[in-house]
Formats: structure tokens, C-alpha cells, sequence
């Protein structure tokens, strides 16, 4: 049975650790973190969203974020401290705007088919994550913004997603709960919410039942490529946390057939040592979970999800008596502080939509998206045989990491078939 090391226990490490078992392959997931789900794919916006597949490559966000860079409350903030990584990267950023319709139309059909088999896996393993069925609706203050989002539309229709127009009325009959006067908005019926950090802990207790092993509390310290009689073989030295607080950490090193880098924002350096580009730029996104310990605060919260386009603040029901509200975008390197002044925007946008709701107890959390230049994952074969990537999902890792774990789970079966297949392949890999 061949070997491969998974690098990253989120929810992209996570849902190709799963996929690989599948596929009858001797599975060892990696992270420098206790337990999954620890990092990005800890308190997101929880939104699966089909119709937020718009890549952000257009002249109209460079100037919006032109606009917002000296606001320190702007959705969109970059701190202009000069960084060659900062600098080339959104160097590539521009000269992927030709690709916006093409990659926003390849975004909406990974995100469909990625909800199948999301679904598909929670059922299976009987995995219970808040998952509400109750569809996002896009709300836009102004005809700009609406007629801007008219046109997204039509490459969403492209990639095979229905969402249709509303106006102030339904609006209200939609989120009755919803404070404001909008100009319209978008209702997306088929898309939904959950909490991606209860989905991803519950799909790793289901790895380990099918045999996936964990190192936890193990960061890598580097990794080698090597070829022996024609086979590859990659040895990663680990530096694992100690048992005890006398004792020391310890160092190990494993060798594995194949690797699948899944490591977030750390996925870059990792990919530098295999001698690939994988040009990821970590961007900060904050949230906080609002703890509903009322009653009149549980029925002032939204159940349906909401995208407000003019703040770019999503929200989603996690249950009962939470409510998350997430959003902003900062270009400040590896930096994972929670900043009072984003923090703010997120408390009095709910303060002001949604009055009813006390935000006495809110928990705040920052995390590091990974992107790509194109805002586009990779999802691929490296230059060294046996090298693999899945990452660079940016803010759309929970909506697609269902599928591009399919997708590279099937190429490692396409250039590395198992030796001897697993009596049992879950009936996911088959279809």
C-alpha cells in the first residue's frame, strides 16, 4: 500500500486525507497544531456559497481598495510597509484580470459540484455541523452595487447556478429579521451555512476510523525528495511538541512515498523546498461569534445567510444561540493579531441590522487565508514526482475543498496507483 503524508489539518488536509483513504492509500495527516481545524478553517464566515464564486480580479476592487486603503475600518485594508511578496504578488493579481469571467465561471462549477460531496460525508459518517438549508441572499444599499451583481449573475448562470433577483419586499419575507432599506438583492436558494470547524474536527474523528494516522503538535522543519529504483520517496523532518514541560521536543523524521501540501499560508515555503512557485499571500479575514443568550436576541438573529455587498460582511446561524458575522480582507503579511479597529466594524453592523440582538458576550477570532494571485486554488502535481498540491483556496476553502480533494485524490491515483487496493472503497470514490 503506497504512503502519502497529507501537510495541513484543515479543512483542505482534512477532506484529502478522506478522499485518499477512499481510494485504499496509507494515510498520515501532519499539522503543528493539537487537533484539526485549529487555524483558518477554525471560525470562518461559514457560508457554502456557490454565489460568492466572483473572483476579485477587476479594475473595480483596485479601486475600491485604492479608496479604503487609509480607512482602517475598509473592508479591504493593505499596509503599504513595502514587501517584494506583497508587491510581485499583486503584480500577478493584475495581470489575471483578463481571466476574471473565465476563472469565476470555473469557481461556480467546482463550488456546485463540491456541495454533493461535501453533503455526501456528513451524511456518511453522520456528521452533525449546523448545516442550514435555507439558501444566501446578497443585499445591495444601491444601483451600482446591484447592477454590478446583475452581471456576476450572468457568469454564475454560466457555471450552472440559478439565483434570482429580489427586491425590498421579498427581501423582508426573505429575513424578516433584517433592519435597513436596500435598494435589492440576490436570493441563492440552493446555497447553504454550517460551522466548518464541527464539519472538519468530525471528518477527522472519521479518517481515524478508517485508518488515517495523525501527527499533531509536529511542525516541519523541512522536507527532502529523493528517487530510489525508480520509485520517490519524501522524507519530512518533524519537530514534535513534548510530552511534559521537563521534557524536550522531540525530532523525528518520516519517509513517505508521496506528500499533499495542504498547509495554508504555509504551503509556500514548503513548496519552495520541492522547487515549485506556489505564489500564496496570506489575507486576513476576521469574525466574531455572537453567543445568543436570550431569547429575544435568538429571535432578533437571522436564520438565512446573508452577503451585504457595500461592507462585504457575511453572516451565517451556527444553531440556536450562535450567530456568526465575518469579513474584511488585510494584506499584512503573516500577522494573525485580532485588531480592535476591525473587530469594531463587525459589532456595530449587527448593532445597526440587527438591533434586537445583545452584543454582550461576542467572541473574536482572525485567521489567514491563502490565495493565489489568480484567486484560483492549485490543485495538482508538483514538478517531483510524488509531490502534490491542494491549497490557495483563499476565502472559498470551505466552499471547494470537497472537490478539489476529489480532483487530487484522482490524480495521485492516475501517477501513483495503490499496489494493492483496499477491500473496501467508499462508495463516494466510485461514483
Amino acid at each position: 500500500m503506497r504512503s502519502i503524508a497529507v501537510i495541513g489539518a484543515g479543512i483542505t488536509g482534512i477532506t484529502t486525507a478522506y478522499a485518499l483513504s477512499e481510494r485504499g492509500y496509507d494515510v498520515t495527516v501532519i499539522d503543528r497544531q493539537r487537533y484539526a481545524a485549529m487555524e483558518t478553517s477554525f471560525a470562518n464566515g461559514g457560508q457554502l456559497s456557490a454565489s460568492n464564486a466572483e473572483v476579485w480580479n477587476s479594475w473595480s476592487t483596485v479601486l475600491k481598495g485604492i479608496k479604503w486603503m487609509f480607512k482602517a475600518d475598509a473592508p479591504l485594508l493593505m499596509n503599504p510597509k513595502p514587501s517584494w511578496h506583497k508587491y510581485s504578488w499583486m503584480a500577478e493579481f493584475l495581470a489575471n484580470i483578463p481571466n476574471y469571467k473565465a476563472n469565476t465561471i470555473e469557481t461556480t462549477r467546482l463550488a456546485i459540484k463540491a456541495r454533493d460531496y461535501m453533503f455526501e460525508m456528513a451524511s456518511r459518517e453522520g456528521i452533525d455541523f449546523k448545516l442550514e438549508k435555507r439558501g444566501i441572499l446578497h443585499i445591495y444599499r444601491d444601483k451600482l452595487g446591484y447592477d454590478a451583481a446583475a452581471r456576476a449573475s450572468e457568469l454564475y448562470a454560466q457555471g450552472g447556478l440559478a439565483r434570482r433577483a429580489v427586491g425590498p419586499s421579498e427581501i423582508r419575507a426573505i429575513e424578516p429579521t433584517l433592519h435597513g432599506d436596500y435598494y435589492g438583492g440576490f436570493f441563492t436558494e440552493s446555497d447553504s451555512t454550517g460551522d466548518i470547524h464541527l464539519f472538519t474536527r468530525g471528518l477527522a474523528d472519521a479518517c481515524r476510523r478508517h485508518g488515517v494516522t495523525f501527527v499533531n503538535e509536529a511542525s516541519v522543519d523541512s522536507v527532502k525528495h529523493s528517487v530510489s529504483a525508480g520509485k520517490p520517496r519524501v522524507d519530512i523532518a518533524l519537530t514534535l511538541a513534548p510530552s511534559s514541560e521537563d521534557a524536550r521536543p522531540i525530532r523525528e523524521t518520516l519517509s513517505f512515498d508521496g506528500v499533499v501540501v495542504c498547509a495554508g499560508v504555509g504551503s509556500r515555503a514548503l513548496a519552495a523546498q520541492f522547487g515549485d512557485r506556489v505564489n500564496i499571500y496570506p489575507v486576513k479575514g476576521y469574525s466574531i461569534t455572537v453567543m445568543l443568550d436570550d431569547e429575544a436576541s435568538q429571535n432578533a438573529a437571522p436564520w438565512v445567510s446573508l452577503l451585504d455587498d457595500q461592507t462585504k460582511i457575511v453572516t451565517s446561524r451556527l444553531g440556536k444561540d450562535r450567530f456568526r458575522v465575518a469579513g474584511t480582507a488585510e494584506f499584512n503579511g503573516e500577522n494573525r493579531d485580532i485588531r480592535a479597529d476591525r473587530i469594531a466594524p463587525l459589532v456595530n453592523w449587527t448593532r445597526q441590522l440587527f438591533p434586537g440582538v445583545s452584543t454582550a458576550r461576542t467572541v473574536p477570532w482572525a485567521g489567514l487565508r491563502p490565495m493565489m494571485p489568480n484567486l484560483m486554488p492549485r490543485v495538482g502535481a508538483g514538478k517531483l514526482p510524488g509531490v502534490f498540491y491542494n491549497t490557495g483556496h483563499g476565502h472559498l476553502g470551505w466552499t471547494l475543498s470537497a472537490a478539489t480533494a476529489q480532483m487530487i485524490a484522482e490524480k495521485i491515483a492516475t501517477d501513483m496507483p495503490v499496489e494493492k487496493p483496499s477491500a473496501q472503497i467508499f462508495r463516494l470514490a466510485a461514483e
